[in-house]
């Protein structure tokens, strides 16, 4: 007995389905690979987070430490600023001390003026 049609199309049908299986296994495989090769890049890309994180926490912290010393640079710039302008002020008046107490004395009455006009 030969082989009829719907015998061929039964032994087609059972190996389309046996490839059908075959894929989903192999699909299955691919997919558990991608998924462990994904899980290794995050944990790498995770790393290199912590990594860059605790790097900018290090530099934050250098930068905290040397304000402090640019603080006191800058306090000291100010104080030496503020040494010279007494400085000169005090060799001026060395130099013109009429002249000195003339300006301090209407500076002082221009001030007394405006404090009693802002009391109405």
């Amino acid at each position: 007995m030969s082989p009829t049609s719907t015998d061929a199309v039964k032994s087609n049908l059972g190996e389309a389905g046996t490839n059908l299986k075959q894929a989903a296994v192999d699909a299955g495989h691919a997919l558990k690979g991608a998924a462990g090769a994904a899980g290794e890049e995050l944990k790498l890309g995770k790393a290199s987070v912590k990594a860059d994180l605790a790097d900018s926490a290090l530099a934050g912290i250098a930068a905290a430490e040397n304000a402090g010393g640019a603080a006191r640079e800058q306090v000291d710039v100010l104080m030496e600023k503020g040494m010279d302008l007494i400085d000169s002020a005090a060799e001026l008046v060395r130099e013109r001390p009429l002249a000195s107490f003339g300006v301090a004395f209407a500076a002082g009455f221009i001030i007394a003026k405006l404090a009693r006009s802002g009391d109405r």
